[in-house]
């Protein structure tokens, strides 16, 4: 949880920058025969957390430090930073429309996986599983940080640009859901958004 926290501050005190996050990422300028490190914090002097392959495509960068030289980026069960001096963002990958969405939340347990435009699959892990249809990301009151989605009758969800945890390991994501669903009873569920393709 020290990362987790690390991250935290850290992304807190960035300020606010042209380049918006998630946005997906390839490894580019690292040796066939190399990796690009993913660190405890953002210095090339800290403790390895993970490893990126040379040829890694559609790396889900989720935040970056305030100097803007490094990129959080999952791993495993972690979060770590990775410099993005070696890393090369996808051409409109920060543009959330059209991108896959997996999302899911704790206590209770519970997933989501939006396909924008065709339908998306709801699991509360306690109750039955359930298809639902599903619209597209429209920005909310033309702002580029918050986004609304709707998901058949009696159901939408709002998905905001941000930091935010599982609560559950050190695993950071770049967007926040809260799903509100109507049919049997008003329900919130809240929880976070991965872009990283499946």
């Amino acid at each position: 949880m020290k990362a987790l926290s690390l991250a935290i501050s850290l992304l807190a005190a960035a300020p606010l920058a042209a380049q918006e996050f998630p946005s997906l990422f390839d490894v580019a300028g690292v040796a066939a025969n190399d990796v690009l490190n993913l660190r405890e914090s953002p210095s090339a002097q800290a403790p390895i957390v993970g490893t990126l392959a040379p040829g890694a495509t559609a790396v889900e960068v989720v935040g970056a430090d305030p100097s803007g030289r490094w990129g959080l980026v999952n791993t495993g069960e972690t979060a770590g930073w990775a410099a993005l001096a070696y890393l090369r963002q996808q051409h409109g990958s920060e543009d959330l429309a059209g991108h896959a969405l997996t999302c899911g939340g704790t206590e209770p347990f519970w997933s989501l996986r939006i396909t924008q435009g065709t339908g998306a699959h709801f699991n509360p892990m306690e109750g039955g599983a359930e298809d639902w249809p599903a619209g597209t990301l429209a920005p909310g009151g033309g702002r580029s940080d918050r986004f609304l989605i709707g998901l058949g009758e009696g159901r939408a969800a709002v998905l905001s640009r941000g930091l935010c945890s599982d609560g559950m390991s050190d695993r950071m994501f770049g967007l926040e859901i809260n799903l509100v669903s109507h049919p049997g009873g008003l329900t919130l569920w809240n929880g976070c958004c991965s872009i990283a393709p499946r």
